[in-house]
This record gives C-alpha cells, sequence and structure tokens, in this order.
C-alpha cells in the first residue's frame, strides 16, 4: 500500500505513473497533480529541517492544489503589483477562506496591507 504522502492527486501511487503508462495511455491529468498529502509531507520534513518558511510555503501550496488551475491562476494574478484594488484583495481573502484555504487567505489579506502602505495597490 502507498502511503499517503505517495501518491497522486488522483489517489494513483506515484510509482505507478511511469513513461510506459504515459505511452499506453494510462495516465491522466489528475494522475500528474500533486495530492495536498504530499505537500503536507514535505512541509513536516521541511520543519524537521529548521526551514519553517518552506513549511508554510508548502501548506499554502497544499490548500492550492484543491484549486482548479483557473482559480490558481485568478490568484496570482490578483497578487501582482497594481493589478488589485485593497478591497478586490479583501475580497479575494474572503474567497479564499470560503474555499478551506486560510493559509492563503491570510497571505493575500497581508499582501494587501503591505500593497497600501507601498503604493502598490490599484
Amino acid at each position: 500500500m502507498t502511503s499517503p504522502g505517495r501518491r497522486a492527486y488522483s489517489g494513483r501511487p506515484v510509482e505507478s505513473v511511469t513513461v510506459e503508462s504515459v505511452r499506453r495511455g494510462e495516465v491522466t491529468q489528475d494522475d500528474l497533480r500533486i495530492h495536498p498529502e504530499t505537500l503536507e509531507s514535505q512541509a513536516v520534513v521541511a520543519e524537521r529541517h529548521g526551514n519553517p518558511q518552506l513549511a508554510a510555503n508548502l501548506r499554502r501550496a497544499a490548500e492550492l492544489a484543491l484549486l482548479p488551475d483557473r482559480d490558481v491562476m485568478r490568484v496570482y494574478e490578483a497578487l501582482r503589483p497594481r493589478r488589485s484594488t485593497a478591497d478586490e484583495l479583501s475580497a479575494l481573502a474572503g474567497w479564499l477562506d470560503e474555499r478551506g484555504c486560510p493559509r492563503n487567505a491570510a497571505l493575500v489579506r497581508e499582501a494587501r496591507d503591505v500593497y497600501v502602505r507601498r503604493g502598490l495597490a490599484r
């Protein structure tokens, strides 16, 4: 049995995603996506090795791994300097909270405050 930290987003064991399985057409897009539990496992390792910043980034990534790509790109675009107003960033943070992404919501709120302070909000 594969440990939770060693499976694709689809649930497929990562060891079964091979060049041959791709050639046979047995691999789906979700077989190539990382599973949030894998990212959490990596975060634990980062913490154990004294890298809390990397652990925090991996945990935010685990939240985003649950979202469709278009939504991840929406967050990325909104966080670019001068792309969003403070109100738009507040709304985005609330939207992330509603989707079970509290770490990312907190990051967006922090970015909003910094952008306002530094004149980087639209």
